[in-house]
């Protein structure tokens, strides 16, 4: 069962993505970061007001959050989504350590709409010598190097 607040939430990242269709700033998709009941970012996609394609309302709206706490890590916090995220987004959600997601729309409600979410999960649940975007790995070695380093550093902010 939902609760009145996590509506009022949900409804807020919707609004927020129906006033980016309205202002031109970007995308049908709104997210809200919400910490003890309080919302601590609401924003809209920005990806084309900013001609940045990472600018995903849920990537936007932790960076936002992130500062406002003055952190990396938004444990205890939760997140909702206008539309189930992109694997990109889903990625920036699990590292930024937030609790919970709420997404309204799916995947393929965004393909009906357009967007390539669908395919994005569909290719890389191929093995990577079958996506349209093949990878080659290249200097292996050298930057193993870096990690080694990393794990020898006494004094550094793990995340």
């Amino acid at each position: 069962m939902f609760t009145e607040d996590r509506k009022k939430f949900m409804l807020t990242a919707i609004n927020k993505a129906e006033e980016n269709i309205i202002t031109g700033k970007g995308g049908p998709f709104g997210a809200v970061v919400v910490k003890d009941g309080e919302i601590i970012s609401a924003v809209g996609n920005r990806v084309t007001s900013t001609n940045d394609p990472t600018a995903h309302a849920e990537v936007v709206a932790i960076r936002e959050a992130c500062k406002t706490l003055e952190t990396f890590d938004l444990t205890g916090c939760e997140i909702f989504a206008s539309c189930e995220p992109c694997p990109m987004c889903l990625g920036a959600i699990m590292w930024a350590r937030i609790d919970k997601l709420y997404f309204a729309a799916d995947r393929i409600d965004a393909s009906r709409a357009g967007f390539d979410d669908e395919l994005f999960y569909t290719e890389l649940a191929l093995p990577q010598s079958q996506r349209s975007l093949k990878p080659t790995q290249i200097l292996k070695d050298e930057a193993n190097k870096v990690f080694d380093k990393w794990i020898e550093t006494i004094d550094k902010i793990p995340y």
